[in-house]
């Protein structure tokens, strides 16, 4: 009787570690699915989510951000591009207000550019927006972030209420090596699952600063 028990615990725990691996492993696949698509509808607003800025420039993860959505407006996917982010402890500019500037000295025209400068996760930045393009009777949004964030964000996005498509960058820090594409998948994976579970942001949740 004991021994019945106890294989019926091992195939019980093996059970669920089999479920948790192919939850896992759907996830990472999905990440990587998402991040290799270009999604290029018409769109009320293109959405870039900010990165890192020093001092009013933004950083190399965010340029290649700003550059793919400059792109994206010069091909007429949408009349306007959306900013996001807030500033930070100690920071004299927003990532939202840093970004808007860089594409203004880039040749965007400033009254297509709309700065949200709030929020200092991904969550936040994207509820921001939302109440943006809800005052403006916005919709439909095409997400610029890195390829590996694509999924978690337009997630996010459809979970607030916008229609969301998604345009990653495909250059950059985060594409340069098949081990950074490999780390940031595994990263997104976990920051994804943790949103699924407890819909809260999760940029600094697992310790990694996903951004």
């Amino acid at each position: 009787m004991r021994g019945r028990a106890l294989r019926w615990a091992g195939r019980a725990v093996l059970g669920v570690v089999l479920v948790g691996l192919l939850v896992v492993g759907g996830t990472a696949f999905r990440v990587w699915q998402v991040a290799r698509a270009d999604e290029r509808p018409a769109a009320d607003a293109i959405v870039v989510l900010g990165a890192a800025q020093y001092h009013g420039t933004p950083s190399e993860i965010f340029q290649a951000r700003l550059d793919k959505a400059r792109a994206l407006h010069a091909s007429g996917v949408a009349d306007v591009i959306v900013t996001s982010g807030g500033r930070g402890v100690g920071d004299t500019f927003t990532e939202a207000g840093a970004g808007a500037d860089w594409l203004a000295d880039r040749g965007v025209p400033e009254a297509d550019l709309v700065p949200v400068e709030q929020g200092r996760d991904t969550l936040r930045s994207l509820r921001a927006v939302a109440d943006e393009a809800g005052a403006r009777g916005w919709s439909d949004v095409v997400i610029v972030s890195d390829p590996w964030h694509s999924l978690r964000a337009r997630i996010m996005a459809e979970d607030i209420g916008l229609r969301a498509a998604t345009s990653p960058t495909h250059s950059g820090p985060v594409v340069q090596t098949r081990e950074t594409q490999f780390r940031y998948i595994l990263r997104e994976t976990a920051a994804l699952l943790y949103y699924r579970l407890s819909k809260q942001p999760a940029d600094q949740a697992d310790g990694l600063g996903v951004q």
